[in-house]
């Protein structure tokens, strides 16, 4: 598929996970934009940056409360 020109943005879910989803179309059921658009490059070096922990938030929460125990 040739993606020259397509244009992307950054979408994340209520687990702070992160996707990219081309710019034209509606986001897909649970996620919201980021804030960040571009190439798909660009996006990707943009989750790159700041999808630190790759574990779904539920998860962080609960190993954090397990190891407060």
């Amino acid at each position: 598929m040739n993606e020259e020109g397509i244009q992307y943005k950054v979408v994340v879910n209520h687990e702070e996970q992160y996707s990219i989803w081309p710019l034209e179309r509606e986001n897909p059921a649970g996620w919201n934009d980021a804030g960040k658009q571009g190439t798909r490059a660009e996006c990707l070096a943009y989750i790159e940056t700041v999808w630190l922990d790759m574990r779904p938030r539920s998860l962080r929460e609960h190993m954090d409360a397990a190891s407060r125990s």
